[in-house]
């Protein structure tokens, strides 16, 4: 049942859902409407805010094209490539190809959500090496592993309410931070994600198309893929010049990579021991960055590698600016807050849960990221917690604002299945030199989004604090 209507779905929604720009034109359009007719501002406010938000997300944007190109370049190495040699010993069928990629990227995603472009690593490969793996649906297992980072180490919303000073302590919202242990330690987090990692594997697993019904990568590719079909190392060592000469000692030397890397090493070392297991953005790119120059030991190998990592970004580099720009929509106008405001009007602290996370799933379409979302809703959401939860002492309000921002969180992620803002960051691995667009992902999507979202609200509504 489950296989037969995952691929109706992926089949119908092919012909109906357009290229991942077009999404976002179409929702700039939808919030600039609602901004200029459900708020105070004026047309041009409304333009003023839809550019100011443009460059929201500009070194959000950067940051993913460093940690997509230096992933992928890790991925390119031999040491990688034997690493993928030995796991192939054992993942065999499509079947274990499915189950491994859903698990692993969960584990991962726990850690880091950026760790999604390892999975889609390894998964890339295992389709190369794997018979009958239907790529469409791998790429759309890669996408969906990540759900666990929204209750993992990396989730925004909790680390933000832990931090000193944060803006809802300086609003006077807060009277001061919530510990990690209120949200992801809470045994509504732990909950769900022991569920979800029951749930989401084995219902991707039922979903998986025959063997008899697939369409294999070798059959996506583009004309003209022939540099995939060399290694890195191959392709770099055509560039030395006929003769000896000094340049292409330079270039393919080892000492000053191995110098270089030896020092980013020691800082990674030293960064971890001082700051313990904090783990962002910046020091995932560094320590890609260190972990290639070792991987291909040379600075031509290394360019070399990066040149095909780089060649598939496009997506991410002209397209965040057009959802930064839909955020800035939503939070210089009050729209966001607004929306916010009126579904919590009606609350009770039994219902207050559902309600936060339907609103996260709502605005995450305007604002996919969870952080900025927050910054729009959550002020809202943290007052209606107060309001209905005046008769709660200190601490059972602190677990019902704890509970409502894990809600508005985990609606924020569940949204992320129906919205293809982040299927950007795994397409430029799975998708160079493939021909495959997001419309080819996200049919398979619908089923796992109606039925995580559905026992995520039994979990928020029945599993206490």
């Amino acid at each position: 049942m489950l296989r037969r209507s995952g691929k109706f779905l992926a089949e119908r929604l092919k012909q109906i859902i357009p290229d991942a720009f077009v999404f976002a034109i179409l929702l700039t359009l939808v919030a600039g409407l609602c901004a200029w007719t459900f708020t105070d501002s004026s047309g041009g406010e409304v333009l003023d805010a839809w550019f100011n938000g443009f460059w929201m997300l500009l070194e959000f944007g950067m940051q993913m094209v460093l940690i997509l190109a230096t992933g992928y370049a890790i991925a390119l190495s031999e040491p990688v490539s034997r690493i993928i040699d030995a796991a192939m010993r054992r993942v065999r069928s499509p079947f274990q190809v499915y189950l491994v990629v859903m698990v692993m990227g969960a584990l991962l995603s726990l850690i880091s959500w950026s760790w999604v472009i390892i999975t889609a690593v390894f998964a890339r490969e295992l389709a190369n090496r794997v018979d009958k793996i239907d790529y469409a649906y791998l790429t759309a297992c890669v996408y969906l592993s990540s759900w666990p980072w929204v209750c993992g180490l990396s989730s925004s919303i909790p680390l933000l309410l832990n931090t000193n000073g944060n803006f809802m302590i300086e609003a006077g919202l807060l009277d001061g931070k919530i510990p990690i242990e209120a949200t992801l330690g809470s045994t509504v987090n732990i909950v769900y994600f022991i569920t979800g990692l029951v749930v989401i594997p084995t219902m991707m697993v039922l979903m998986r198309p025959r063997r008899t019904d697939v369409t294999v990568i070798n059959e996506m590719l583009e004309l003209g893929n022939n540099a995939a079909a060399m290694t890195v190392a191959q392709e770099a060592e055509q560039l030395r010049h006929p003769s000896s000469t000094l340049s292409d000692s330079l270039n393919h030397g080892r000492l000053p990579v191995l110098l270089v890397a030896l020092a980013g090493v020691t800082y990674i070392i030293s960064y971890f021991v001082r700051q313990g297991f904090d783990i962002n953005l910046e020091i995932m790119i560094f320590i890609f960055l260190m972990a290639g120059l070792l991987a291909h030991r040379t600075p031509i190998n290394y360019v070399t590698a990066m040149k095909r990592s780089c060649s598939n970004v496009s997506g991410i580099i002209f397209q965040y600016p057009f959802y930064a720009g839909i955020m800035g929509l939503m939070m210089f106008t009050g729209l966001g807050s607004m929306i916010a405001d009126w579904m919590s009007s009606f609350a009770t602290p039994a219902s207050l849960p559902a309600i936060a996370q339907f609103a996260g799933a709502a605005v995450n379409f305007f604002i996919p990221s969870a952080g900025g979302e927050w910054a729009v809703v959550g002020p809202s959401f943290v007052e209606a917690a107060k309001s209905v939860g005046s008769t709660l002492s200190p601490g059972e309000l602190q677990q019902l604002i704890a509970k409502v921002a894990l809600a508005v969180a985990y609606g924020e992620t569940s949204t992320n299945l129906l919205q293809p803002f982040f299927l950007l960051i795994i397409l430029p691995v799975m998708g160079a030199g493939v021909r495959i667009q997001a419309r080819d992902v996200m049919g398979y999507m619908v089923i796992p989004f109606v039925v995580w979202y559905s026992v995520t609200m039994a979990i928020l509504t029945w599993v206490p604090m």
